[in-house]
């Protein structure tokens, strides 16, 4: 995986192009070290993309194949790598958006719908393709793909396996947007401009109570959010955001 990181932004390349960037346990684990390791004093979003013509074709099946294991250890794993990855993507304060240049299969789709946001060239195909191995969806897919596109569109792209365009991709809300191929990193920078004008750290928060009060009752979900208000009511970014208001002025946010 190639990581560098420019102006505040960590950009975060899978690099196995002549694989189509099939991801590997080891891609798995340097995904989930860059994203543990990103706070929001030191980035204000994270990219990920794919290098070539492909975002992700999933796991790589040949080197899991060369790795059979009991059920205890393959569950030890997928957990230490792959569920890694849907802990820090969850966990991780700082947002994230996925540049996806090209085909997001399997694993390479559960990270799309696990991104904060996501923009797609329109001549990318996506599947949720571990059906037809015999798998069921992992990084996060059977708990994110029905939270981002809907219960019974999960479903019929779980159990089918079938692919889909952007433009599909688009309407079930798995990405924002499917432009065109020479506009994707226009979209995506603009993107990221404009998040990173923001304050870092509520956006963060925002993230939080949306991702921890899904699965809360309505009553503790309103605590939650109130006691996270009245954290970012003695924030900085707040009064910075009510000086600015006050003055007429677009606010700067450290």
């Amino acid at each position: 995986m190639d990581i560098n990181s420019d102006d505040g932004v960590l950009r975060l390349t899978f690099d196995r192009p002549e694989a189509l960037n099939a991801l590997t346990m080891e891609t798995a684990n340097e995904l989930a070290d860059a994203i543990e390791d990103a706070a929001t004093d030191e980035y204000d979003a994270i990219v990920i993309t794919g290098a070539g013509d492909a975002f992700s074709a999933g796991g790589d099946l040949e080197s899991l194949a060369k790795t059979p294991d009991s059920s205890r250890k393959s569950y030890e794993r997928v957990t230490e790598t792959f569920g890694r990855v849907v802990e820090a993507m969850l966990e991780c304060p700082v947002p994230i958006v996925a540049k996806v240049n090209g085909d997001a299969i399997g694993a390479g789709l559960s990270i799309v719908a696990l991104s904060d946001l996501a923009f797609a060239t329109a001549d990318a195909t996506f599947s949720c393709a571990f059906v037809r191995v015999g798998l069921i969806p992992d990084t996060g897919g059977t708990f994110m793909l029905p939270h981002v596109v809907g219960l019974r569109a999960a479903k019929r792209l779980a159990f089918t396996g079938e692919f889909f365009d952007a433009d599909r991709a688009a309407d079930l809300e798995l990405i924002n947007e499917a432009v065109p191929a020479d506009e994707l990193d226009d979209r995506v920078a603009e993107t990221v401009e404009r998040i990173a004008s923001g304050p870092t750290a509520t956006i963060g928060m925002m993230k939080r109570a949306m991702h921890e009060n899904m699965s809360r009752p309505w009553d503790e979900a309103l605590d939650y959010e109130n006691l996270l208000q009245a954290q970012a009511r003695t924030s900085a970014a707040h009064e910075e955001g009510v000086t600015a208001f006050l003055e007429d002025r677009e606010p700067e946010f450290e």
